[in-house]
């Protein structure tokens, strides 16, 4: 937690206190800007103008009611305050505060006498302007756990959040099921995992994890649309200890269910240094997305013009294919990706997982956009099994919610062999053709580099939906790369290596005519022999993309609806996506319900 989350503390911990250190050392100094240990002042129920009289039963009932009130405030006590501040950790209120614009509306204030359900805070707040529903669990309260009080005041935050349409936001902080609560902890994951499964795809929701989550903890915020986790944090369905005992194995919680494991397994979309961090990241991605299924996602008027030339994209392409390596230069897509987006502002998704291929969302002309775009910069931006997935996934969510997306494809195809078969990546493949095939909202192709075989003919073209295909003239499109000369000109090449063998023979003998020895003539000879061949093989490579490597045959066939130079991407692609829009209705999905997902 950064040092600014120190205006952030709640009242009744102000002060300056002493408090134990982590390693339970005594003296360690702890700040807050009251006296806790000070006198309260009673509080006055008058009503203004009143005659003043004796209080009663009236003032009784009324000081029962505040100090139920505060319970959830003031139960913890300032230890539990400080444990949790010296964990690097916030408490529910102080992230509730800090995420909200104004003070949250508390729902289902169901404490009780013991603290029944005080765990777990439900809230409506206000988020940027935007009604969110919100619930955080409170981890100086029964370590946050779990009961069937809790799971049922979840599902009926749930619930509300769908009625109503608003975004939903978790702030997760549990040790898991309330075990002096028996089958009841489990009934009340239950309940909310239910609840929430019910308004996917109804409404947008996004999750952080805060502080150590085990079990149900794990599962129910995975189930959200997105999930946000701090440096120093851990969720897994079981912690450390549990490994320890049931397998036998050492691991710390970092290596059993840290941002480094769960980013890689996708788990994981956003990895941010700290808490405050991940709040400023829930308000980043509620500023792109829709409140619910029945809208689009909302426009922000820019300032930046759509006409504005995107001069930096010429420049990257042409050192890199001016360079020694040509075409076969890698790129960083996220360069165009920028050059696109107003202001060049754009938020990628799961940046830790499979760098070869990017998923972000930006906006155009104010109108929100999501990009898949494959990154040669990484792996020649070839498609594995991670990067299918990761496509896959953010496909569905922008088909669900109303975003259009703009895919650029740059790759050499799906990444073969025998480890990449054994994890299914025919599998892997057909989910992000699946997802593209179903996609309804606005969608265009820019081919900047390569394309490839079943990468080109799976990655949203027109046949399978694409609304709109535009080329870049450093376009090289084929069924296969340069490796396809060997099948369009084997007839030319199996007549270059037989000539060659002639050739051989050839000049071994006018070698030893200028007075070489046998071995010294014939190693010549195959010198010069090789570079020949190496020199016609070269032509027919140059004959390849000329005739075939080349956007040519695809806009005779209309698979490219016109070349588009690079300094004009972003004011051809904002225009037309301007007009798709204008006609497009926002609008609930109402197709077939797919086989696979």
């Amino acid at each position: 937690m950064s040092d600014s989350s120190n205006d952030l503390l709640p009242e009744q911990g102000r002060g300056h206190v002493k408090s134990q250190g982590k390693a339970g050392s005594p003296g360690t100094p702890f700040a807050t800007l009251t006296n806790p240990f000070g006198d309260i002042e009673e509080q006055q129920f008058e009503v203004p103008g009143q005659i003043q009289s004796a209080p009663g039963l009236f003032e009784e009932a009324m000081k029962a009611g505040a100090a139920l009130q505060r319970r959830p405030h003031t139960a913890a006590g300032v230890q539990s305050i400080q444990r949790q501040h010296l964990k690097k950790r916030m408490t529910v209120w102080e992230r509730i505060d800090c995420l909200a614009d104004e003070p949250p509306r508390i729902l289902y204030q169901n404490w009780g006498p013991n603290l029944d359900g005080a765990s777990l805070v439900t809230a409506l707040i206000r988020v940027g302007g935007r009604d969110v529903a919100i619930y955080g669990h409170d981890f100086t309260v029964r370590a946050g756990s779990m009961d069937a009080t809790n799971g049922e005041k979840l599902a009926r935050l749930f619930e509300l959040a769908a009625k109503q349409r608003i975004p939903l936001v978790g702030l997760n902080d549990s040790a898991g099921a309330y075990i002096p609560a028996g089958v009841g902890g489990l009934d009340g994951y239950a309940d909310a995992f239910t609840a929430l499964r019910k308004i996917s795809g109804i409404v947008p929701s996004i999750m952080c994890m805060f502080g150590f989550n085990a079990g149900g903890g794990s599962y129910l915020p995975r189930q959200g649309s997105f999930l946000i986790q701090p440096n120093d944090t851990f969720f897994g369905l079981t912690g450390p200890g549990v490994v320890k005992s049931v397998l036998g194995e050492d691991v710390t919680p970092d290596e059993l269910g840290g941002p480094g494991v769960h980013s890689q397994s996708g788990v994981t979309d956003f990895v941010v240094p700290d808490e405050v961090a991940a709040l400023r990241k829930v308000r980043a991605l509620l500023n792109y997305l829709p409140s619910h299924n029945g809208v689009a996602a909302p426009h922000q008027p820019s300032s930046d013009p759509i006409s504005r030339k995107t001069w930096d994209i010429d420049i990257l392409l042409k050192k890199a294919f001016n360079s020694p390596t040509g075409f076969n230069t890698p790129i960083d897509i996220t360069v165009l990706i920028q050059q696109l987006c107003d202001h060049g502002d754009f938020l990628e998704l799961q940046a830790e997982r499979a760098r070869n291929t990017i998923t972000a969302l930006g906006r155009m002309g104010g109108n929100v956009i999501g990009f898949v775009a494959n990154n040669s910069a990484v792996a020649s931006g070839q498609i594995d099994i991670g990067a299918a997935y990761k496509n896959a996934r953010f496909i569905r969510f922008c088909n669900l919610y109303n975003i259009p997306i703009i895919f650029l494809e740059d790759t050499t195809g799906f990444l073969p062999g025998k480890e990449q078969e054994s994890r299914g990546i025919v599998q892997a493949g057909r989910a992000m053709l699946d997802a593209i095939v179903d996609l309804r909202t606005p969608r265009f192709l820019v081919l900047v580099r390569n394309a490839f075989g079943g990468a080109y003919a799976s990655y949203n073209n027109y046949p399978t939906g694409a609304d709109f295909v535009v080329a870049l003239p450093t376009t090289r499109v084929a069924v296969m790369g340069p490796a396809g000369v060997e099948y369009v000109y084997k007839d030319e090449l199996r007549k270059l290596r037989a000539e060659a063998k002639t050739r051989l023979v050839k000049e071994t003998e006018a070698q030893k005519s200028a007075g070489l020895g046998e071995t010294e003539a014939e190693d010549a000879a195959r010198v010069l022999v090789d570079g020949w061949i190496k020199a016609e093989e070269h032509l027919l490579a140059q004959r390849y993309e000329r005739e075939l490597m080349n956007p040519n045959e695809a806009l005779s066939l209309g698979s490219i609806s016109q070349i588009v130079m690079p300094s004009d991407l972003r004011h051809v692609l904002t225009e037309h996506m301007d007009f798709c829009l204008r006609n497009y209705e926002p609008a609930p999905m109402d197709g077939v319900q797919r086989e696979f997902h």
